[in-house]
């Protein structure tokens, strides 16, 4: 990068000016990724001191049956196959209550597009999991999800969030986002539910009061363009509705080992690599200086892997999601050995471990517990710590 180019960039950023989209192309052309992160850092030090969020969660997926075809996706299964399923009510209730001891806070609850299971199947699931876990927040569907349930029930959306908040919905899941610039998601997607619907659902869904993530799927055939045009439209109608709470760059995984059936779904991975760890820091940092009127960036880490986790909370990231359980959508794909839970302690010790104090929060990212700050790294010398791999 030009030098100049360099110092006019820093200068926005520290004079706290909204970055172009010219801006953001730039910074994805660096290779200066120590600069990148230092600038990134910045802003969410301005934004979050050193607290990185988390909370105690668990994925439930209740079918993986999807009449979508999506190029990229492991998960969606067709009726019949040998590894498809849909839970009855009182299984995804029994689930839920796995980890009741563990102090639970949020359910977060993602489906395939299941051709037959008829609408009122959704609300009620919610009712039985509200009922059997009253203190636990339901993050829940994808805006995907609401124009499909629009679909089978006929009903507006409006109609439908009202039937789920009575349910007990407290947020959408951020899903569905994949990347919206047509020219990329013509290739990517198999549903109906693009910027226009996706953008109109969440706006709905915050003029209702509900708090929602936001998230975009990096790293496959898209260029940095396309993430900073999908992000400026992101921070387009955050400036109109103020409702999403976080920005989540979801890394695209490669279908490594699949079912027992064999097959991989992947229909992308022949002509894709996925994105190196440089590139995922790349993606998080520029995310942050661009996306300046979300409060929080989140890494999945189950995305990611533990240690880029804890090196993004340098470029940019404030937040490291939950303790998860069985995110069967990533580890359906991929083998490369995230686990499939940590608990809250694992998560504190992650957090301390790369130098930053942990906050426990809930869905709409109020305060649970705040913790300790980490150790002095002098009085941790002393000692053998634990390395995560």
């Amino acid at each position: 990068m030009d030098a100049g180019v360099k110092r006019e960039l820093e200068a926005k950023v520290v004079a706290g000016e909204r970055l172009s989209r010219e801006d953001g192309v730039a910074l994805y052309e660096s290779d200066d990724l120590v600069w990148l992160g230092r600038l990134a850092h910045h802003k969410r030090t301005e934004l979050n001191g050193d607290r990185v969020m988390f909370n105690v969660n668990r994925h439930l997926n209740l079918t993986n049956v999807c009449s979508a075809s999506c190029a990229y996706c492991s998960f969606q299964r067709k009726p019949g196959e040998k590894d498809a399923y849909t839970m009855r009510i009182h299984e995804a209730v029994a689930k839920a209550k796995e980890m009741e001891d563990e102090q639970l806070t949020e359910l977060h609850i993602v489906n395939g597009l299941h051709p037959t299971l008829p609408w009122k199947y959704y609300p009620k699931v919610l009712r039985e999991l509200k009922s059997a876990l009253p203190n636990v927040k339901l993050k829940a569907f994808t805006a995907t999800e609401i124009q499909w349930f629009e679909k089978i029930s006929g009903l507006p959306a409006d109609e439908i969030f009202d039937e789920l908040i009575d349910a007990g919905l407290e947020s959408l899941t951020g899903g569905g986002a994949e990347i919206f610039d047509w020219e990329v998601r013509q290739h990517i997607v198999d549903h109906a539910t693009h910027w226009e619907d996706w953008s109109r659902i969440h706006r709905l869904a915050h003029s209702k009061g509900l708090r929602t993530p936001s998230t975009m799927l990096y790293g496959h055939i898209e260029e940095p363009r396309h993430r900073v045009d999908h992000v400026m439209r992101l921070r387009e109608l955050q400036d109109e509705t103020g409702g999403f709470t976080v920005f989540i760059p979801l890394r695209y995984q490669h279908d490594f080992v699949d079912s027992a059936d064999g097959k991989v779904r992947n229909r992308l991975q022949a002509r894709t690599k996925m994105a190196s760890p440089a590139e995922s820091l790349k993606t998080f940092a520029v995310s942050r200086l661009m996306f300046d009127n979300v409060p929080h960036v989140k890494c999945f880490w189950v995305m990611h892997g533990l240690s880029v986790a804890q090196l993004s909370l340098n470029f940019g990231v404030d937040d490291l999601d939950g303790s998860v359980v069985e995110y069967k959508i990533t580890h359906d794909a991929d083998s490369y050995g995230t686990p499939n839970t940590m608990h809250r302690e694992d998560l504190l010790h992650l957090i301390w471990d790369a130098g930053f104090q942990p906050v426990e929060r809930n869905t709409r990212y109020e305060v649970v517990k705040e913790y300790d700050k980490p150790t002095p790294l002098a009085e941790r010398r002393a000692e053998p710590q634990q390395v995560w791999a």
